[in-house]
């Protein structure tokens, strides 16, 4: 699999704890599990990827699309404590102009949940 995920919710946020990496061989599978996790009324989802060591374009597609789930009104959608080489992927891609990226869970929760 190459990932595992954690789920916690603080406040009215959704977190997603990720441990592992994110490629092409298991974007789909992270997705989905992503997916399986989220219930109808969660309205703020935060992926904390503070234990992920690498993530490749087909991970970034897939952060992508949960963005665009949580794209609306009453909805909002962030990532936090990235590692530099993970954040440097999201800004060589251009992703940390489409999504929130926070420097700790805290500032995450705190934003989030204040929009």
């Amino acid at each position: 699999m190459g990932f595992d995920i954690k789920w916690e919710r603080i406040q009215d946020v959704l977190v997603a704890m990720i441990l592992g990496r994110i490629d092409g061989s298991n974007a789909e599978e992270f997705q989905r599990a992503l997916e399986a996790g989220i219930q109808s009324d969660d309205s703020v989802l935060l992926l904390d990827f503070e234990r992920v060591a690498y993530i490749s374009s087909a991970g970034l597609r897939v952060c992508l699309a949960m963005a665009r789930q949580f794209n609306g009104p009453g909805k909002n959608f962030g990532l936090c404590t990235a590692s530099d080489p993970v954040l440097e992927v999201f800004t060589i891609s251009g992703f940390d102009k489409i999504i929130s990226i926070y420097e700790s869970r805290d500032a995450a929760v705190g934003e989030l949940n204040s929009q």
